[in-house]
C-alpha cells in the first residue's frame, strides 16, 4: 500500500465495526445475507433518493465502541505515482460517492474516474478499472469529482454504469470489472456524439461537457445528466441537455433539450434568440425516479452565465426547475420553476425526494426538493400541483446595465424554510466590540 503523502490529502474509505460482533476475515462477496436489510444498490439508498438504511445493529448505545476495521486509500495515488502523466495533474482531494454493496461486494470510484471492487470485511481491492479520462486532461469545471457510480440487473447480467468527467458512458460487468462488450462500442458510448452541434471539432467545442454524478436507471433506461462550467467568459456554451440510453446496449432512445429548440415549448422564454448561444443548465445533481410511475425527476441547474443574464433575458425555462419526464419517451409531465431569469446561482443543489405523505387526510404521492435559499417546494409527483400554495413575491429589480430581473420569484408558503432567510444585525457575533 502506498503511504501517505505530507503533501497532499489522500481519499480514503473508512469502515468502522463493532469489535465484539464482527468476525475476522468479514463476508466472502456473494455470501448469503439478508439483502433486504443490506446491500445498498443505489447511490442515495434508492430511487426515491431516501438515504436510509433500516440497519439496527450499531445505535446510540453502542456506537462509542466502533473501531476501524480497514481502510482503503483510493488506487488514484497508485496511479499517480506509476504515470508521471496523471501524477501532473494532482488528481483529486475529493471523495464523494456512496459506495454501493452489491452481492457482497463494494463498489465504488476515485476522484480521477477508477472503479473498483471491494471485499467488505478486509478491504481487498478485487479488481480494478481506469477508463484513462484523466487522458483528457483535468476536467475544466470542478476537477476530477465524480459523486457516484449505478448498478442495473435484469436477473442474470449484472452492470456497473459510470458518467465520466470527459463525457462517456460506460458498462462495466460486476464479476470481472471488463467493459461490457454489447455496449456502446466496446463498452462505452461516446456522450458527445450525439449533440447537434454544428462546429469542426465536436470534443473541443464540448470539452466543458462531462458527467460527475451517478447514471439514473429506471425501467432499464439510463438517464444522463451533465455538469457544465456555468461561469465561463465566453458566450456560445455547451448545453446540458438531459438523454435517455438503453441501458442493454447503449442506445440512444431520447433526448431532453433543457433550453429548449424552436417549436418547443419553452423556446420563446429566452430572448432574442439566446437560446443559441445560452449554455450550461445541465443537471449535475443526482436525479430520483419512480418506477411505476416511469417517471425521472431532473433537478436542473443555472444556465450560463451564472451571475449575469443580460445577454438571455426571460424566464428561461427549463434552467432552475424541477422537471418530470416520461422515461421511456423522455417527454415532460410536468415542470416547475423555481427561479426565475437565474443569476444567483440558486439552482437545485440534490435530487429530489420522493415520499408519500397524508395531508389533511388526503394521501399523496410527493416530490419534495431542496434548495439553496432553504426553501422546502413539494409537489404531487404525478400531477406536479403544489402540495401547498406557492406564491409569486416581488423581488429587488437589477441596476447592472443590460440586465432585467424577473419581477417576481416563487416561493412556497409551506413548510418554514429551513434555515434563516437573510442576514440581520441580531445574528452577527460580536467579538471586537469597539470597532
Amino acid at each position: 500500500m502506498a503511504s501517505i503523502r505530507t503533501v497532499n490529502w489522500v481519499p480514503m474509505v473508512w469502515v468502522f465495526s463493532l469489535a465484539s460482533c464482527v468476525p475476522d476475515t468479514g463476508p466472502e462477496p456473494g455470501m448469503d445475507f439478508d439483502a433486504e436489510d443490506t446491500e445498498w444498490l443505489v447511490n442515495h439508498g434508492d430511487d426515491a433518493a431516501s438515504r436510509y438504511a433500516p440497519l439496527g445493529q450499531i445505535n446510540r448505545d453502542n456506537v462509542a465502541e466502533l473501531e476501524v476495521a480497514w481502510y482503503w486509500e483510493s488506487i488514484d495515488e497508485e496511479l499517480k505515482e506509476r504515470n508521471e502523466e496523471a501524477g501532473r495533474m494532482g488528481g483529486s482531494f475529493w471523495y464523494e460517492p456512496t459506495p454501493l454493496l452489491v452481492d457482497g461486494t463494494l463498489y465504488t470510484i476515485t476522484g480521477m474516474g477508477q472503479i473498483a471492487a471491494i471485499h467488505p470485511g478486509t478491504g481487498e481491492t478485487l479488481w480494478s478499472y481506469d477508463p484513462k479520462t484523466w487522458e483528457s486532461g483535468r476536467p475544466v469545471n470542478l476537477g476530477f469529482i465524480v459523486r457516484g457510480i449505478s448498478y442495473w440487473t435484469d436477473g442474470e447480467r449484472k452492470r456497473i454504469l459510470i458518467g465520466s468527467n470527459d463525457a462517456f458512458l460506460i458498462s462495466l460487468d460486476t464479476e470481472t470489472g471488463e467493459p461490457d462488450p454489447v455496449f456502446g462500442e466496446a463498452g462505452r458510448v461516446d456522450l458527445t456524439r450525439d449533440f447537434d452541434v454544428m462546429v469542426e471539432d465536436r470534443r473541443a467545442f464540448l470539452r466543458g461537457y462531462g458527467v460527475n454524478s451517478p447514471v439514473t436507471i429506471i425501467r432499464d433506461v439510463a438517464v444522463v445528466g451533465a455538469s457544465i462550467r456555468d461561469t465561463p467568459t465566453n458566450r456560445n456554451v455547451t448545453p446540458g441537455w438531459v438523454r435517455g440510453y438503453d441501458v442493454r446496449t447503449g442506445e440512444l432512445l431520447w433526448t431532453f433539450h433543457t433550453i429548449p429548440l424552436p417549436g418547443e415549448f419553452g423556446n420563446d422564454t429566452w430572448e432574442d434568440d439566446s437560446w443559441r448561444t445560452a449554455g450550461a443548465t445541465g443537471v449535475w445533481p443526482p436525479m430520483s425516479g419512480d418506477e411505476e410511475l416511469g417517471y425521472v425527476y431532473l433537478p436542473v441547474g443555472t444556465p450560463s452565465h451564472n451571475w449575469y443574464g443580460g445577454h438571455r433575458l426571460g424566464e428561461n425555462l427549463y434552467a432552475n426547475s424541477l422537471v418530470c419526464l416520461d422515461v421511456e419517451t423522455g417527454e415532460i409531465v410536468w415542470y416547475f420553476q423555481f427561479v426565475h431569469h437565474s443569476v444567483w446561482d440558486y439552482d437545485p443543489p440534490a435530487a429530489p425526494n420522493l415520499i408519500d405523505i397524508t395531508v389533511d387526510g388526503r394521501e399523496i404521492k410527493a416530490v419534495a426538493q431542496v434548495t439553496k435559499q432553504g426553501f422546502l417546494f413539494v409537489f404531487d409527483r404525478v400531477t406536479g400541483e403544489p402540495v401547498w400554495p406557492i406564491g409569486e413575491q416581488p423581488v429587488p429589480p437589477s441596476d447592472i446595465e443590460g440586465e432585467r430581473i424577473h419581477p417576481t420569484q416563487p416561493i412556497p408558503t409551506k413548510p418554514a424554510p429551513f434555515e434563516p432567510n437573510g442576514a440581520f444585525e441580531e445574528n452577527l457575533i460580536d467579538f471586537t466590540p469597539e470597532l
